[in-house]
């Protein structure tokens, strides 16, 4: 078997295209699947979180990457005729994209001039679904052949398979962490015309050479118009076009036309959304030059976010975050970010820690739902995590929009559904602002989203009603799943007799309405820096987890730092709840801000 070389706390810096220093802790390169296997029974491996790269031209590390990186130096290019039509090319996932895309020119095969000059790997053409002037990589993608890291075994994807959509695939949602790209085969025709020409600059380039352009007066024309707008990564960190053009409903365009009363530019996309351009909006807002410390909007692609020579990653962050608002508060779209975040620390903020009534409870008189104390008001139990340059919403709970206002949410990228109470999704219709850009992602059970799907039907109908909210409904179970990236553990516990779902992200976990646990499950809760459970009364219930029960689970699991919450009024007043509990135990409040690194 191939000999392989695991590397400790590497300097990465010089495998992502911003040019910001950033160390892994294992970095590991492999050049065939034997050599992946054999990484992939490593102790380093099996011990750590395992983050696989291309390019670095599509990632921002926040921070040291607390982990092993795996890269690809899988190569070679091979070409197969099927007849005077059809050539199948497959490369290897770590063949440089620029080169490829060059070699497949020099080699009369037609298909990817379009996408000529842009940063990164064949492997990850396939994950992102790379796109440029009208020509997306998965229009010409065929299979993809894969390392399977959970089977160890290899994999092919059809194209039908890979769920390729706007600058996202399979293997950027549910395959994410789970299957590295080894090779991709493209179906490419043998032909030296340029064909794909009706996309923005390239409408008028047949006009203007005065005769049908070649594959490569094509490239040579992408690449005169990339340098003029792109800055060089080698000379000027960057990583491209860091937003996605938002897509959204025809209605909504509609409507900012008239209320903006300007003329906004799309592009159709289906009888029922259109694609605005990301440059053009940021542009209109003024923010070319704009900068926050080393970091600035690049003065000629505002789509660009550059380092100017001393950005740290979180300057980056800060100045997209800026532009994210002023685009929203001008145009009222939400720009998301093409750049993957890379980022272990968190923030979580308790909207809600009350039960089901909330307190203090209507007609009640008794003393906690008189106190005067602020920490003593509970809206419905409902967290937000953010992380990773996301924001997820745990529970939308019926108090969402009070929630919203009051911590000054504007954006959520992602829901997580513990279970179908009204108490915890009793604010699914105010998610509407959240819809703007798209269906919002609901991660949820199967039973839930039948229970959603019947109280609200007017949000599931085949051609609904303008303004309800839309979502992209994804069914999880016992099995980790990734949100752009970001790894989520469900932990089923028991609510009564009832399943429900509580969530894992790092070493951060959610848990509420339980009543019991198993084994196995709480397995999945170990190794915690901080825990958020319920802890209803110091009396029992039959479905809910009393006081006395949450600190013997607490004492079981041996968490960093615990924080009860779905606390009804017999529970007390907050601070003789904080009287009673142990050090590292604490009664949340709405509004507490919890800081995980």
């Amino acid at each position: 078997m191939s000999s392989i070389s695991i590397e400790k706390d590497k300097d990465i810096t010089s495998l992502t295209t911003f040019n910001i220093p950033v160390k892994a802790k294992y970095f590991a390169e492999y050049s065939n699947e034997r050599e992946l296997l054999k990484i992939s029974r490593s102790e380093e491996y099996l011990n750590s979180e395992v983050l696989h790269i291309g390019g670095g031209s599509n990632l921002l590390f926040l921070h040291d990457y607390n982990g092993m990186i795996l890269h690809s130096k899988v190569k070679g290019i091979v070409r197969y005729d099927k007849d005077a039509e059809t050539a199948y090319v497959i490369a290897g996932a770590g063949e440089k994209w620029s080169d490829f895309v060059e070699w497949c020119v020099d080699n009369g095969l037609a298909g990817l001039e379009n996408l000529a000059g842009i940063p990164g790997e064949v492997g990850a053409s396939a994950v992102q679904n790379v796109g440029a002037y009208g020509v997306e990589a998965g229009d010409v993608i065929h299979s993809v052949e894969c390392f399977d890291s959970f089977t160890r075994k290899v994999e092919t994807f059809r194209n039908e398979d890979c769920r390729f959509g706007y600058r996202d695939s399979f293997f950027k949602k549910e395959g994410r962490n789970r299957y590295y790209i080894l090779r991709v085969s493209y179906k490419l025709k043998p032909s030296t015309k340029g064909e794909h020409l009706s996309y923005g600059p390239l409408r008028r380039f047949e006009e203007e050479l005065g005769h049908a352009p070649t594959i490569r007066e094509v490239v040579d024309r992408i690449k005169e118009i990339r340098d003029e707008k792109l800055p060089d990564p080698v000379v000027i960190g960057s990583a491209g076009s860091f937003f996605k053009n938002p897509v959204i409903p025809k209605v909504m365009y509609e409507d900012m036309q008239t209320i903006l009363s300007m003329e906004i530019p799309s592009y159709p996309v289906d009888s029922h959304y259109v694609k605005l351009s990301a440059a053009w909006l940021i542009d209109r807002c003024g923010l070319k030059g704009t900068s926050v410390g080393g970091a600035c909007v690049y003065e000629k692609q505002p789509l660009v976010l550059v380092n100017s020579g001393n950005a740290t990653a979180k300057d980056v962050a800060d100045l997209a975050r800026k532009v994210q608002q002023t685009v929203k508060s001008k145009f009222f779209i939400g720009l998301k970010p093409e750049v993957n975040y890379i980022d272990t620390s968190m923030a979580v903020t308790i909207l809600g820690s009350g039960t089901s009534k909330g307190v203090p409870e209507i007609g009640c008189k008794c003393r906690v739902c008189m106190s005067e104390d602020s920490l003593d008001k509970r809206l419905r139990a409902s967290a937000l995590v953010e992380t990773a340059g996301m924001r997820i919403l745990i529970d939308p709970s019926p108090d969402l929009r009070e929630q919203a206002l009051k911590n000054e949410i504007d954006d959520i990228d992602a829901v997580l559904i513990t279970h179908s109470h009204y108490d915890h999704v009793g604010g699914v219709d105010d998610l509407r602002p959240f819809c703007s850009a798209g269906p919002l992602p609901l991660y949820l059970r199967k039973d839930v989203d039948g229970d959603l799907r019947r109280r609200l039907d007017y949000c599931f109908r085949e051609h609904p009603y303008p303004g309800v909210p839309t979502f992209d409904m994804n069914i999880v179970d016992d099995k980790p799943f990734y949100i752009n990236g970001l790894k989520v553990i469900p932990i089923e516990v028991f609510h009564g007799k009832l399943p429900i779902l509580g969530y894992r992200i790092g070493n951060f976990a959610y848990v509420t309405d339980a009543k019991t646990i198993s084994e196995s499950e709480k397995m999945k809760l170990e190794g915690l820096d901080v825990l958020v459970l319920n802890a209803l009364r110091e009396k029992e219930h039959f479905a809910h987890l009393s006081l006395k029960e949450a600190l013997e689970l607490i004492e079981e699991l041996k968490p960093g730092k615990t924080y009860l919450t779905h606390f009804n009024h017999e529970i007390g007043r907050h601070h003789e709840i904080e009287a009673k509990l142990p050090s590292n135990v604490h009664p949340a409040y709405d509004g507490l801000k919890i800081y995980i690194s």
